[in-house]
């Protein structure tokens, strides 16, 4: 291979390993031409595999800031899954065409710069794919919303509640006890009943809250 071939071939690899999300390492020996073909469809739009040279890939790992320790995997015909998109999607498609085609065998990978050894990408393979934990995620704050908006709603029951409580105070205490200590009165009556509004209201939310969970 030409010079100008290798150098090109290194500044390709070198930017795949810089702008993508992450990179396993795979060792292909025995696989045929239509079953490479076949892990590249299930990989998908957001992945590539690519067969790589070691010396040239070593080169390209270092020059792109890869842990030292990811060149001592690279040993014996090497291929390489560069992830664009999500990388525990990819760890399940790789691990599962692995399962029914055994001579696919992970030997490890990268992430964020780190080496990540075949166990460790087994354990991103069992996670939830990006889109089902955003799914999650935006159920989760969906009842928060919803709590937090029943709370806000139950405010003007709990005011008109303590409002009334006065009212009814002061028309009771009437002049027995002074037009100066029968507000005083009331307000400290009232007090309870304001409480059991406010502990009204947060059953309200937490209502709303269990119903938006039970939803999702």
């Amino acid at each position: 291979m030409a010079r100008a071939v290798k150098e090109a071939k290194v500044a390709e690899l070198t930017e795949r390993f810089q702008n993508s999300s992450g990179a396993v390492l795979t060792e292909y020996r025995g696989l045929t031409v239509a079953q490479v073909k076949e892990l590249r469809q299930t990989l998908g739009e957001d992945a590539t595999f690519s067969v790589v040279k070691n010396t040239l890939t070593k080169i390209a790992a270092k020059d792109a800031g890869v842990a030292d320790d990811f060149s001592e995997l690279l040993v014996g015909p090497s291929a390489i899954a560069f992830v664009g998109g999500d990388v525990v999607q990819a760890a399940k498609g790789l691990r599962e065409f692995s399962k029914a085609n055994p001579l696919l065998v992970i030997k490890g990978g990268v992430l964020d710069g780190k080496t990540l050894s075949p166990a460790e990408i087994a354990k991103l393979a069992d996670l939830e794919p990006r889109d089902v934990l955003l799914a999650k995620l935006a159920g989760a704050m969906k009842a928060t919303m919803a709590g937090a908006a029943a709370t806000f709603a139950a405010l003007p029951v709990q005011m008109a509640r303590l409002l009334a409580a006065l009212e009814e105070k002061k028309a009771a205490a009437g002049p027995v006890g002074g037009a100066d200590a029968a507000p005083q009165d009331a307000v400290a009556e009232a007090a309870p009943v304001a409480e059991a509004a406010d502990g009204e209201a947060e059953v309200a939310a937490d209502d709303q809250t269990d119903t938006a969970g039970d939803s999702e």
